[in-house]
């Protein structure tokens, strides 16, 4: 088959063929879910399935390429072959997505040589060594070679970001260069001159927007004045960041808007139709005068919730989608007050089995370890004359804990010289004495009296992924003074905590149960709980402050009080009939010892 840019449409084997795609991120999704997500789109009436790729997922350390478990994209794109849809493909190598570093590797900057997005030598021999190792799964999956994919994104918003022609002519002629031959697009906001600035005209522009379709589009073709209409980011929600409200917009408004952008002739591409989650530590933040990290969830009040549940706006949209192409039946369970589930679909007899709901269930945190006590378990210390950013030390992300000894009989004011990134718990022989936040431009807190070792916990609450400060590093930048002295002789050690080191689960086994109701941070807390089924869950921490969760060493990611969500999700998969533990690690204090799985998510209050 072949997939081409006509004058008016895009063209399918020579017939005009409307693209309706939805996107779904493999990384943020359970590989053994994604079968399930896409058959639901599908379902609404979707007939491609849009992923952006995350080189730093794929690439964490120099000369590593990962291209398993959760990371097969070759097998995510099967699965959406063999659902008889197509797919659109976003390798970036920049992608925003809200994602960490917005998926460029941390390591490619870390001796701050090689340029960021633009026409330098060190930054464009890495992203043609990237597409290198991406072509053995792209190439081959091509529609003229029987395979899926029908359009390829080169870079993402670039005019957004910059205006470097020769820059985009190096990454277009790079894609070719490993053999990609579908056609290729861009995607802007249509703005000013953004969609200008951020293409070629090699490359199909096509819009991202969420309200005002008709408008919008009309600026697409002021820019572009034949091929076919496309918003390759039809925005249907938002992200939400710590601190904040969870986004949701109306499903009759989105709606509507789509509406108006398939009656005009637009190919669309729903952002997102399933957001998934930030597992580990793997959410991006902004920062425009005030950081902002991204909460954990990513749910994006899309048409397939966080949960994989069909949603209000899911049956508007399919309602829509039909008035324009033929949509499949809905199965019993899929449509509005049913379960949301097909994991037990039996395509052989096209019956579904009854599932018996899940119940909640509390969990108490019996088994209770100071976090300084299983530090040996989680640390490899190095030795520095100032204290090292993450990037020297090779931490893509996570925590980082900064030790020296000081001889401060009288006290003083300790300052971070430039910037701490991103959140800094100070403790004097173990003991806490406050928490320095990049939020509140802190970089300076008074210390007791203290003649011992001083410890600064530093937390990456995710790297930038948008604008001028992409690529930063992380830790105590500019070194660190008490009273104007600065100190030195450091110890450093990243904590082994995604995956948890399994000494450390091996060290919290061997604790004896205790009993209390409260817990003292930093502490690491584990329980244990046993389920009949292995059912999607949502771990609530009510009561407790900030911190990391686990179950059964799984990373679900930050929690954190100032919400705005209040669970943190589950996957079925990740759990099994029986005996499942959780591990918790609290920062602060938590009121409460028990954490509660809970059937349904609650990601927090609303704007209204």
């Amino acid at each position: 088959m072949r997939f081409a840019i006509g004058e008016t449409d895009f063209l399918l084997d020579g017939e005009p063929h409307r693209v309706l795609s939805g996107a779904i991120h493999y990384f943020r999704v359970h590989p053994d879910l994604w079968q399930d997500r896409i058959r639901k789109a599908k379902l609404m009436g979707l007939n491609t399935v849009e992923t952006y790729v995350a080189w730093n997922a794929h690439a964490p350390r120099p000369g590593v390429f990962d291209l398993t478990g959760g990371l097969d994209l070759g097998r995510f794109l099967d699965l959406v072959a063999a659902e008889g849809m197509h797919a659109i493909v976003r390798p970036g190598p920049y992608i925003c997505a809200e994602w960490t570093n917005g998926g460029l590797p941390y390591w490619l900057f870390a001796d701050g040589t090689v340029g960021v997005r633009r026409n330098e030598p060190g930054f464009l021999a890495a992203v043609r060594e990237y597409l290198e190792h991406l072509a053995p799964v792209l190439v081959p999956r091509q529609i003229d070679q029987g395979g899926p994919i029908v359009l390829v994104q080169v870079e993402n918003e670039y005019g957004a970001y910059g205006s470097d022609a020769s820059y985009l002519r190096e990454l277009e002629a790079m894609h070719r260069a490993v053999g990609l031959t579908v056609p290729f697009t861009s995607v802007d906001q249509p703005m000013d001159s953004m969609l200008e600035d951020g293409s070629l005209p090699s490359l199909h522009k096509t819009g991202s927007f969420g309200s005002r379709s008709t408008a919008r589009l009309e600026r697409l073709r002021q820019a572009q004045p034949t091929g076919p209409l496309m918003c390759s980011e039809f925005w249907d929600g938002w992200f939400d960041s710590w601190g904040e409200h969870h986004h949701t917009t109306p499903a009759s408004a989105s709606a509507s808007d789509l509406d108006d952008l398939l009656a005009a002739g637009g190919s669309v591409n729903i952002y997102m139709f399933h957001g998934g989650t930030n597992f580990g530590f793997t959410n991006g933040a902004n920062d425009k005068g005030v950081y902002r990290p991204i909460a954990t969830s990513y749910d994006y009040d899309a048409p397939l919730d966080e949960a994989g549940r069909p949603t209000a706006k899911f049956h508007a949209f399919r309602a829509v989608i039909e008035r324009y192409a033929p949509v499949p039946p809905l199965p019993e369970s899929m449509r509005e007050g049913g379960s949301g589930r097909l994991e037990t679909y039996d395509d052989r007899s096209g019956r579904e089995a009854r599932v018996t709901p899940a119940t909640d269930l509390a969990v108490r945190l019996d088994r209770v370890a100071s976090l300084r006590s299983l530090l040996p378990t989680l640390t490899d210390w190095s030795t520095h004359d100032e204290p090292p950013t993450f990037d020297a030390l090779g931490a893509a992300s996570g925590f980082v804990l900064y030790r020296t000894e000081v001889d401060l009989p009288t006290g003083g004011v300790l300052t971070v010289g430039t910037e701490v990134r991103d959140r800094a718990v100070v403790s004097v022989d173990g003991v806490v004495v406050g928490v320095l936040e990049r939020e509140h431009h802190d970089r300076a807190i008074a210390l007791p009296p203290v003649v011992g070792t001083l410890e600064l916990l530093v937390e990456d609450q995710g790297r930038v992924d948008y604008g001028p400060r992409i690529g930063e590093p992380k830790g105590l930048i500019g070194g660190v003074a008490v009273d104007g002295v600065p100190l030195a002789r450091w110890s450093a050690s990243p904590l082994a905590l995604d995956p948890i080191a399994p000494a450390a689960l091996s060290a919290l086994a061997d604790v004896v149960p205790t009993g209390g109701d409260v817990l003292a941070g930093p502490v690491v807390a584990a329980g244990s709980f046993d389920l009949a089924t292995a059912d999607d869950r949502y771990l609530s921490l009510d009561g407790f402050r900030k911190g990391v969760a686990w179950v059964n060493g799984f990373c679900l990611g930050r929690y954190w009080s100032r919400g705005p969500q209040k669970t943190l999700a589950v996957p079925g998969p990740v759990l099994r009939a029986g005996r499942n533990e959780v591990v918790v690690l609290e920062l602060h204090a938590a009121a409460s010892r028990t954490v509660c799985l809970l059937a349904e998510p609650d990601l927090g209050h609303t704007e209204a």
